[in-house]
């Protein structure tokens, strides 16, 4: 395995794997993980975790009987930068495929990169739906896989009050604007809809967190659905133990909240506060544990956590492989083609299969937050659900669907007027 020194060579040079003699003789890897600024907390992980993901292949002997070279970029939390940095991996350093992108507005930038340079994208965050591009293989959440899922639990639990709270971006909205709906459909008064953004890296919380006291205290049970993105996660999460909101008065369900966010908290105040995933480090399965135990001995920390979008990784990654195996070509047109209808291991010991939408089949896991800082799973859907990239729950979108598969070839297929590209009037 690498040595953290490597490691941190990795993060001060663009370019991290063989030397340039042997570089057309290797396939190359683009890796465009925030390294630095707000979405660092979540996202060097994800750099990490692909490193060890590439180095365990070249072990196995690579792919095609070539090695891999990962190529690290650092967009810097810059959703305009995150543009540039695509452009550098599929325009100077030729990368074959691009694993990276945290936030929606990061992903955004990228597309059109990414479709006029005709490069591959594999992007392992949850995310608001309502996109299906045909470089971008979506390996998160849709919100049919994640949002829908933790409200319909919530309900079950007899909440009847919600707080939608997000960073102010497209993720957010577009999820809260489906869940509004959803909840709406539900029965659910406006009145018991509260809604608050916050920009990236907000700090000062004690005034929402009184209002969402304030909120939840009109006789109805309340939750929080959060989908507050990056560090700003960690005064939000302090702010509720200091004003004593504990998830026996006021749950929260997070989104983008797993072990990696939690190892910066002190815990005890949060414990039975909840996130829904696709994942959780506890999942009990000989595939997690083997994950867990390459993750450590790579890292060189045994304190290190895995989370959801690792996994996303680790499924987007074999899903790659085995395409490209399977056409005998890092081609982009034919890996496109060819990953349709993928199927590879997951972590909770199931198989996660690629859909012609280009979202993968995931269970939803619920998990409530322990005091050590994992999540113990108190709900599971029985199968696995396939990502829906047009909600259901927005009539704009509930008559589009996606299918790359020739010869529809299009991601928003108006089912009403039989064409592509448009929503009926």
């Amino acid at each position: 395995m690498f040595k953290n020194g490597l490691i941190a060579s990795a993060m001060a040079v663009s370019v991290f794997a063989a030397s340039s003699a042997h570089a057309q003789d290797t396939i190359k890897v683009g890796i465009l993980h925030s390294l630095s600024g707000t979405m660092a907390i979540s996202e060097t992980t994800l750099k990490d975790v692909m490193l060890m993901l590439i180095e365990e292949q070249n072990e196995k002997g690579g792919v095609l009987g070539k090695q891999l070279e990962a190529v690290v970029v650092d967009p810097a939390s810059d959703w305009p930068l995150f543009a540039e940095k695509a452009r550098e991996l599929l325009d100077v350093h030729k990368v074959d495929v691009v694993f990276g992108n945290w936030t929606s507005v990061s992903r955004k930038s990228v597309l059109p990169v990414f479709e006029e340079l005709n490069g591959i994208l594999f992007y392992p965050v949850q995310y608001e739906g309502e996109e299906s591009q045909r470089n971008v293989f979506y390996t998160g959440a849709a919100p049919n896989q994640q949002a829908i899922p933790a409200v319909d639990y919530l309900m079950n639990q007899g909440i009847e009050r919600w707080v939608l709270a997000g960073t102010d971006y497209v993720y957010p909205r577009t999820t809260n604007k489906i869940l509004e709906q959803y909840l709406k459909d539900k029965g659910v008064a406006a009145d018991d809809i509260m809604i608050n953004y916050t920009p990236f890296g907000h700090s000062d919380w004690q005034t929402i967190v009184s209002d969402i006291k304030t909120f939840g205290s009109a006789g109805k049970k309340t939750a929080v659905v959060s989908t507050i993105n990056g560090d700003a996660n960690v005064p939000f999460y302090k702010e509720l133990g200091n004003q004593g909101l504990a998830a026996t008065d006021i749950p929260v369900v997070a989104f983008s909240v797993g072990e990696e966010e939690l190892a910066g908290l002190d815990t005890g105040p949060l414990v039975g506060h909840l996130a829904a995933w696709n994942y959780f480090m506890s999942v009990d399965t000989p595939e997690n544990d083997a994950f867990i135990e390459a993750w450590h001995g790579f890292i060189g920390d045994e304190n290190r956590v895995t989370n959801d979008p690792m996994e996303a990784h680790y499924i987007g990654f074999n899903m790659w492989v085995t395409a490209v195996e399977k056409v005998g070509t890092t081609d982009v047109d034919a890996v496109i083609d060819g990953i349709i209808g993928v199927s590879v291991p997951n972590l909770s010991g199931g198989y996660s299969a690629m859909m012609p939408n280009h979202h993968i089949t995931k269970p939803v896991l619920i998990g409530e937050i322990q005091d050590d800082g994992q999540f113990e799973i108190v709900w599971e859907t029985p199968g696995l659900v396939v990502g829906d990239a047009w909600s259901d729950f927005l009539p704009e979108s509930a008559k589009l669907i996606s299918d790359w598969r020739k010869p529809m070839s299009c991601g928003n297929f108006n089912v009403e007027t039989s064409k592509c590209g448009g929503i009926a009037n």
